[in-house]
Formats: structure tokens, C-alpha cells, sequence
């Protein structure tokens, strides 16, 4: 189950619009980037009517594991808690998030994947 499209993050503008306005949470398992959004940078993806949204995108280095496989089931864990957990009461919040996997830190256990990430959705102040 993926991100709808007016969830997902894309484009390097963006990517390097967060890089450098963003404020960092860290965790052990995961980093995450958070800035307030920027629709103007969207607007070449014709994105104009939801881009003030909440919007995510999860990345996913190959040293956290070799197999895409297994990189792809972190992403499809991470993207069901995000649909599951954010309701439309939150959608208005006008922030972006990418969520960094640490490398070299392969964790397969669901439930600590999903605690940490949880831990990390309420440091940053994106859920309530």
C-alpha cells in the first residue's frame, strides 16, 4: 500500500529545499527531516490544489541492506503507519518530512521499526 500521490515527496527542488530548512530529529534506527512546506516548489509537478499538505518521502540507503526486497518492506511498513495514523484533521498541517534510515542499522523487527518511528512522529509534533 503506497502514499497516495498528494502525500508523496518528490522532486531534487524539494530534497534540497528540506536539506537546508529543515529541523533534525534523531533516533537510533532513523533520522527525521521536517520543514514547514514550500508549494511554490511544487508547482512544476502541477501539484497546485493539496500541496500544502502534509508530505513524505522515506529513503532508504543500500547500506542499510544490500536486498531491495527488504528495503522496500521497511518503506511499505512505514507507509501503512503513515496511512493508518494520519487522519485528515492532521493533513492540514503545512509540513514535509523525509525519514532517513541509518545506515548500516538493519532492523527487521516490525514492532521496534514502528515504536521508533511513532517516538519520532511525536518529537517532531506531526501527530498529537
Amino acid at each position: 500500500m503506497a502514499l497516495p500521490k498528494n502525500m508523496r515527496l518528490k522532486g531534487h527542488r524539494s530534497f534540497n529545499y528540506i536539506h537546508k530548512n529543515s529541523k533534525k530529529y534523531h533516533g537510533k534506527l532513523m533520522t527525521f527531516k521536517v520543514a514547514k512546506s514550500n508549494p511554490e516548489i511544487l508547482l512544476s509537478h502541477k501539484l497546485r490544489n493539496k500541496s500544502n499538505n502534509l508530505r513524505v518521502a522515506i529513503a532508504i540507503s543500500k547500506k542499510v541492506s544490500k536486498k531491495a526486497v527488504e528495503r522496500n518492506k521497511i518503506r511499505r511498513i512505514l507507509q501503512e503507519w503513515i496511512l493508518t495514523n494520519i487522519q485528515k484533521i492532521h493533513n492540514h498541517k503545512p509540513y514535509w518530512l523525509l525519514v532517513n534510515l541509518n545506515s548500516g542499522v538493519f532492523c527487521n523487527d516490525r514492532e521496534i521499526l514502528l515504536e521508533e518511528f511513532q517516538n519520532l512522529m511525536f518529537k517532531s509534533h506531526l501527530i498529537k
